[in-house]
């Protein structure tokens, strides 16, 4: 098979042999040992499936297992997985559907990591093979992955929802001043050549109200910076938040739209969420008032926008977000990708910016520590802190000679644990922890098994087995 001129871009780092456990109930699914399925795959029988032999992989040890990062991750990131020893191949763009698919059954990746743009669909976790364990999300939102395929699957979210917040908080800062005072139109005149100084339509941020639609981590750091700077704030939130300094909770979204000076979107895209400011929103706003969204480009109806700014009943706009954005960097932002781009491009006072809200060095660094960290975590321990589509599961991490680690991901039925307790009698099970979100349910239990430590697996091997026979399976790992 030839390879795309990304995948020959890809830097490669660390062992190049496999070293993890697993069991999937999906069809196909390998042992890990070669890159393709056993000849002597077994068929279900009755309530059981026979399992293949695990791998062995040391908890804070790890070898042998790759990880696709694509969309340019910090190197941060980079190096906290490659220093765990983990293959690391790297892309600077995100991939298609059928590409990130043919990219991740070619190499049998155990993890993903991604940013915004990269969409992982349902089709995408059902062919990528089942040795994908774990999708990293280096961004906030988690919208582009299917959460429910993907724990279904038996494969553990991650994201970031903390470590740009304040980034983007500070560019609503910097689009809050650029607006009022008419900057970007000034500027570009400028650069034409055309000295056009003037106040009239120009504001000082200091006694204006500023509206904020979602008082989460970005809101509220928001609030506070606005406050600073002498501004009044008032928000919307779906549920009762306390404020912070002498900021208020509207009583509903109109009300806060028709007080508000300038609005601020911040709120994750959700089907409540789509269009969440529309025609009927924009005509409760103040004529002359300012609008800015950094949140998700389906959030705003971008025709009713455009209308509202061509009719002179907004001041100013700043949009950091698209419906469709670009999947890499380039002259794309045009008409093909969004039919109404032309009308855009021509409104006064507009800040148009690539999607930067949490492109700072800071921030992405935080991000690449943070989920890099949360995927070794759950590779290499089996803990599920933090996931977004699994319940929270961790247990101590020392592990004395003679015990492994069983990972367990289930059904979400009756009878599970009392079955795996009757699998597990015959050993001592010195910590065990168990807990389920929604359909799905994960185990983690630290169990003394005898010969471990003399190197030989076949007791562990047995244990692996029994386990992932268990009808109720989706994945089992065994860490020792």
């Amino acid at each position: 098979m030839s390879s795309s001129p990304e995948e020959k871009k890809a830097s490669q780092v660390g062992p190049s042999s496999h070293g993890i456990t697993y069991h999937s109930d999906n069809k196909g699914d390998t042992n890990g040992t070669n890159n393709h399925p056993p000849a002597d795959h077994q068929q279900q029988q009755g309530h059981c499936r026979q399992a293949s032999i695990p791998k062995i992989m040391k908890p804070g040890a790890v070898a042998e297992t790759r990880i696709l990062l694509l969309e340019n991750i910090n190197p941060v990131a980079v190096k906290l997985l490659t220093d765990q020893g983990f293959i690391v191949d790297q892309l600077k763009a995100s991939l298609s559907e059928d590409q990130l698919i043919q990219r991740l059954r070619s190499f049998e990746y155990s993890g993903l990591g991604i940013r915004s743009k990269t969409k992982v669909t349902e089709k995408v976790i059902k062919e990528a093979g089942q040795k994908l364990l774990v999708i990293g999300c280096f961004c906030i939102g988690t919208n582009q992955v299917d959460l429910n395929a993907a724990a279904s699957a038996g494969i553990s979210v991650f994201n970031s929802p903390f470590s740009n917040s304040r980034s983007v908080a500070e560019l609503v800062i910097g689009e809050l001043v650029a607006l009022s005072r008419q900057l970007t139109d000034r500027s570009s005149e400028l650069h034409s050549g055309v000295w056009n100084k003037l106040s009239k339509g120009c504001w000082e941020l200091r006694g204006k109200t500023l509206g904020i639609v979602g008082y989460g981590h970005i809101g509220s750091q928001l609030s506070v910076l606005a406050e600073a700077m002498g501004m009044k704030v008032i928000y919307h939130d779906v549920i009762p938040i306390m404020p912070l300094g002498s900021a208020r909770q509207m009583k509903n979204l109109e009300s806060m739209l028709s007080a508000a000076d300038f609005v601020t979107i911040h709120v994750p895209e959700l089907p409540e969420t789509l269009n969440l400011i529309s025609s009927k929103e924009l005509k409760c706003m103040k004529r002359g008032s300012y609008l800015i969204n950094n949140s998700r480009g389906r959030v705003i109806d971008i025709p009713a926008l455009i209308d509202a700014m061509e009719s002179g009943h907004l001041a100013g706009i700043a949009l950091d977000v698209f419906p469709t954005e670009p999947s890499g960097n380039g002259p794309y932002f045009d008409a093909h990708l969004n039919p109404w781009t032309e009308r855009l491009l021509k409104l006064p006072n507009t800040i148009l910016t690539p999607h930067i809200g949490g492109s700072t060095e800071e921030a992405q660094q935080a991000i690449g520590n943070e989920v890099a960290t949360a995927i070794i975590r759950y590779l290499t321990l089996g803990s599920t802190v933090s996931a977004v589509n699994f319940p929270e599961v961790s247990l101590r991490t020392a592990l004395e000679p003679g015990r492994v680690r069983v990972c367990h991901v289930h059904h979400n039925q009756r009878g599970v644990l009392k079955l795996i307790n009757s699998i597990v009698e015959d050993y001592n099970v010195e910590k065990q922890f168990s807990d389920s979100k929604g359909d799905i349910a994960y185990l983690l239990a630290d169990v003394q098994v005898s010969n471990v430590s003399e190197g030989s697996h076949s007791e562990v091997s047995e244990l692996f087995k029994r386990i992932s026979s268990t009808e109720s399976n989706i994945k089992t790992r065994i860490l020792y």
